[in-house]
């Protein structure tokens, strides 16, 4: 079965995840703090309630595949095919009302990722990709994604989480690419990879991320034509420290940057 041929089973996942997840969204949470002393790391009754959902629909539909999700761990994740899920991108936001956040639905095959979508509930929204194209759905209606050709990075538009999310060596060599581009922007975790392959944005930075948080957004990424690799230029699927370029320029000149 090719990639293609999941797209209407994702459709269902995000369909059905987002009826159990928007009831939650600008509601008084039940909250969790899952990062035992550390950095503030929230998880709602949203993210569960999502994750429950798509977890039961793929063991119904495809009780050999893998999961891999935010909020349950891993369950044969060795399989040929594995789903990779992360139901609420964008906690903090999320909890704050702000919908900059959206529900990552990935399938890796053999560790590679070929099909992913971010889908939106509360505004609409659908991004999806299989390595080959990438569409949205939404307002305004259907259309095919382009990622923009912008060469040089003094014409670029920047976007991370947040800088703070890089400490000592890493915020070094973040801020040699922020100081190079026209314009850097902040606070949207899945939605700025998203606008990265709508052609709003050309470049994201990142660092810290887990496998849930990106293996969606690289087909999406790479079949509007752009390229998502890890700061040394390697696969990006594993999570880590990772550069995602709208063009093969910007990615090779905003590399040359991190690496000093």
């Amino acid at each position: 079965m090719s990639a293609v041929d999941f797209g209407a089973f994702v459709a269902e996942l995000a369909t059905q995840s987002g009826r159990a997840i928007l009831p939650f969204f600008r509601a008084h949470h039940m909250l969790e703090d899952k990062s035992r002393g550390g950095a503030f790391d929230p998880v709602t009754e949203g993210d569960k309630a999502g994750e429950t959902v798509m977890r039961h629909l793929i063991r119904r539909q495809f009780p050999a595949h893998g999961v891999i999700g935010e909020e349950f761990g891993n369950e044969n994740a060795e399989a040929e095919y594995c789903w990779v899920l992360d139901p609420i991108d964008g906690t903090r936001a999320f909890i704050s009302g702000i919908p900059v956040w959206g529900t990552l639905i990935g399938l890796a095959r053999r560790g590679v990722p070929v099909y992913g979508m971010m889908h939106q509930p509360f505004t609409g929204e659908r991004y999806w990709g299989d390595g080959g194209e990438a569409r949205y759905d939404g307002p305004g209606g259907a259309r095919i994604l382009r990622t923009r050709q912008v060469r040089n990075l003094a014409d670029a538009t920047l976007m991370t989480t947040s800088p703070a999310l890089f400490k000592g060596e890493e915020a070094q060599a973040y801020a040699r690419v922020e100081e190079a581009v026209r314009l850097a922007r902040y606070g949207c975790d899945c939605y700025a990879y998203c606008m990265l392959a709508a052609g709003h944005v050309d470049l994201v930075i990142e660092s810290g991320l887990k496998p849930y948080d990106i293996v969606a957004l690289i087909p999406i990424i790479e079949g509007a034509g752009g390229i998502v690799t890890s700061w040394d230029g390697g696969s990006a699927a594993g999570g880590g420290r990772i550069l995602a370029a709208a063009n093969k320029a910007l990615h090779e000149a905003a590399l040359a940057r991190l690496a000093g």
